[in-house]
């Protein structure tokens, strides 16, 4: 008859071992079903995003012309040392999409908001000649994209544009 070691724990060493598999087993298979779920659901966002964007490039490079959204006149103030400036301007926005006029008629605040704000710090010199009107142009045009989600603007058409 073999004697037991004297330290060695009777049963409960097979049952922690066995209990200690359990839990890095379950650790594993959780964290795997975590980044499986994220690495799949990231990967569709993503895919759905990047079609968005090549669609919208494609738009914007054709030479058709888009669905358009008018901007009724308005008045700035603009930055002067000389004295008080304003401009008179409205502009007609061309989109990628008629999705894209249902959104910028839904978020037309936020664009006369941002339309105003960025026309506002602007300078009588740097709106009275061709260079600061284009200059305008590209940066509104960046400035709304921005706010859009499901499309662009392609271009930017100043109908009204009155400097004094």
């Amino acid at each position: 008859m073999a004697d037991k070691p004297e330290n060695a724990p009777e049963g409960g060493g097979k049952s922690k071992k066995m209990l200690l598999i359990i839990i890095i087993a379950a650790v594993v298979l959780i964290g795997g079903g975590v980044a499986a779920f994220l690495l799949l659901s990231g990967n569709s966002d993503a895919d759905a995003k990047a079609e968005q964007a090549k669609k919208d490039a494609e738009a914007i490079a054709s030479t058709n012309i888009g669905p358009m959204v008018n901007i009724e006149s308005f008045i700035v103030n603009i930055l002067d040392d000389s004295g008080t400036r304003y401009l008179k301007a409205a502009m007609t926005l061309e989109v990628t999409s008629d999705k894209t006029v249902e959104e910028i008629n839904q978020r037309m605040p936020q664009i006369k908001d941002a339309i105003l704000l960025l026309i506002g710090n602007k300078s009588f010199s740097e709106l009275q000649d061709l260079q600061g009107k284009m200059q305008l142009r590209a940066e509104l045009s960046a400035k709304l994209n921005d706010l859009l989600k499901s499309g662009q603007i392609k271009r930017i058409y100043f109908t009204d544009f009155v400097v004094q």
